[in-house]
């Protein structure tokens, strides 16, 4: 794979420090939109470049071009970039460098199967903005690093689980020293003086307080008209009756109204169509991103930008506007951070970023805010003390 080098580095000095610490296995940490990219490709350039370069990233940012587009400025000419759907496409490489675009490896499924495979195998880097709430989000990159055989090692030296819940559970970590300096060795931290201010406004919504009593009151469905079977079903039927009332989607309609440009995230299908209809009864242009539309933004002087946080928080950025409309919470705090971070770049022209969050006094709410704040994950499992 041919390349041409370029060894001047146009970096920012918080680029050029991480750089200096970079090593082969190493989790490069940095808040959203703190220049990740284009360090990354800077440490190939500067210790692999006679290495084959695979990229894998977010569907959406491997269908923008923006890794091409940054490659090109350092001089690089030819690399694979794709999703990591298709990582299993690259099981059998040997010997070439890879790096990984927004941590996806957590857990013990199909990516982070192969992510372990393929670290084992060749030189590479992970940039993520957010690399793990718990020590069992780190198995996969330990793993690819040669620090423990296999889960079962490390769980055998580190977990203790709850045996007196039904499902498995971490009661305790032990030797967490071990842990602590194996985390040191792995983490490069990219810190940041932003020139940008997040404005975070909270808009006080109503919602029925009746219909929500009756729910919880009963434990039934009303949009089923079926009895409650589960927590999260629970959880999921106060969400929409908070979501759907008229006060809420009156708050929405009047921030996607008065300003020219707005980016709104949204949970739920449900939610989508609410929104549809705002942005057809303003008469806006619009475009989505989901599990079944990828649009991009429309190119006109206004426009609105529906997004679903799971497959849209990561992986592209958008510099051309300074609001975001949340029209409700996410359950992780990963995942709302790396969301409000689409606007929040170096290159940004402004100054002040508008976050509007709509929010009613519901205990739903409360209770999902509340976990955000502590840069925690909501467990719907918590409504079974409801």
């Amino acid at each position: 794979m041919p390349c041409v080098k370029n060894t001047e580095f146009n970096l920012y000095d918080h680029q050029k420090e991480a750089l200096g610490k970079l090593h082969s296995g190493a989790i490069l940490f940095g808040d959203v939109g703190s220049g990740k990219t284009l360090t990354g490709l800077a440490f190939y350039l500067k210790h692999y470049s006679d290495r084959d370069l695979y990229v894998v990233t977010t569907a959406k940012k491997r269908d923008s071009g923006d890794w091409e587009e940054e490659a090109s400025l350092l001089g690089i000419n030819n690399l694979v970039v794709d999703s990591w759907n298709n990582i299993r496409r690259y099981g059998e490489i040997r010997n070439a460098f890879f790096i990984f675009d927004e941590q996806r490896v957590v857990g013990s499924g199909a990516w982070s199967k192969y992510f372990v495979r393929i670290g084992r195998t060749n030189e590479w880097i992970l940039l993520s903005g957010t690399p793990g709430d718990t020590w069992m989000d780190y198995i996969p990159v330990f793993l690819a690093n040669r620090y423990y055989k296999n889960k079962t090692e490390f769980i055998h030296m580190h977990v203790e689980y709850d045996r007196m819940v039904k499902f498995p559970k971490v009661k305790r970590y032990h030797n967490e020293g071990i842990l602590l300096k194996l985390r040191q060795e792995i983490l490069v931290p990219m810190r940041i003086v932003r020139t940008t201010k997040r404005v975070k406004k909270m808009y006080q919504c109503e919602y029925d307080k009746d219909v929500y009593k009756r729910v919880m009151d009963e434990r039934w469905n009303v949009f089923t008209d079926a009895p409650i079977e589960t927590p999260s079903e629970l959880a999921q039927t106060l969400r929409r009756v908070v979501a759907e009332h008229p006060s809420r989607i009156h708050h929405a309609k009047w921030v996607m109204g008065v300003h020219d440009k707005v980016i709104v995230f949204y949970n739920y299908n449900y939610e989508l169509e609410i929104l549809l209809d705002i942005c057809r009864v303003l008469n806006k242009p619009y475009g989505m991103w989901n599990g079944r539309r990828h649009d991009q933004i429309p190119d006109t002087s206004d426009w609105i930008y529906l997004v679903q946080y799971t497959a849209g928080a990561e992986g592209w950025n958008c510099t051309s506007t300074n609001v975001m409309l949340f029209y409700s919470m996410n359950y992780s705090y990963r995942i709302t951070e790396q969301s409000e971070g689409r606007i929040d770049r170096i290159n940004t022209k402004h100054t002040n970023l508008e976050y509007f969050y709509l929010l009613s006094s519901s205990r739903i709410d409360k209770a999902v805010r509340d976990a955000i704040q502590k840069k925690k994950t909501f467990n719907e499992s918590a409504l079974r003390r409801w």
